[in-house]
């Protein structure tokens, strides 16, 4: 039996889908799955699906910030957050940044994984040098951001997220059994593991031996 394809489709200003992210990344090696990281813009998403960032109700904020740091605890990511994280994060917009990942994406993706990771964890013009990149990658990629072959990109991946009919952030679509299931948030990766035929071993999972 083949590999189940697995896509997240992720933007690094949700730190939701950093839990995802680093949970699949330990689980590629031990599920039977070919794991595909989709960079795209979930203000396009959000956009296009009416939904509403989750901090714009000042309780659900409140909560959510709570709720970060019990699961950067629980899924062992080094997630800090703030008292006002969620009206940061609607302040801010990720689009040059997911278009500096789509473009190394496109031209280098063997640095895709470290660049995400780093975009989570530092401020994302002071991350290409931490993920390997050289200062001549990293210029070609600024460069390319703002070409259409990499706007393009991200926005194909984009509307290809909403075909699956992703809402949010982040969006795993398993590909099984002749069609494509999606899951939504980083806490329904048990029940992804259930519908491919995989056991679930908590977010931070043994290797095989």
């Amino acid at each position: 039996m083949g590999r189940t394809v697995v896509e997240l489709f992720y933007d690094v200003i949700s730190p939701y889908s950093w839990l995802a992210f680093e949970a699949l990344c330990r689980y590629q090696h031990i599920w039977n799955i070919d794991l595909r990281f989709r960079p795209a813009f979930l203000g396009g998403i959000m956009q296009q699906t009416g939904n509403k960032p989750p901090g714009m109700l000042p309780k659900r904020g409140e909560y959510l910030v709570k709720d970060m740091k019990r699961m950067a605890k629980y899924y062992q990511v080094p997630l800090r957050m703030i008292p006002d994280a969620f009206q940061h994060i609607m302040g801010t917009s990720s689009l040059t940044a997911m278009r500096f990942i789509t473009a190394i994406d496109m031209t280098n993706p063997q640095y895709l994984e470290p660049l995400s990771r780093e975009f989570w964890m530092r401020f994302w013009s002071q991350v290409a040098r931490q993920a390997g990149l050289s200062a001549e990658l990293s210029q070609k990629a600024l460069e390319m951001t703002s070409s259409p072959p990499v706007k393009d990109r991200l926005k194909d991946t984009t509307t290809e997220a909403l075909k699956y009919g992703a809402f949010g952030m982040p969006a795993v679509v398993a590909h099984y059994d002749g069609e494509p299931h999606l899951f939504f948030g980083s806490d329904r990766l048990e029940l992804l593991g259930s519908v491919i035929g995989e056991k679930w071993l908590g977010p931070v999972p043994s290797p095989k031996l």
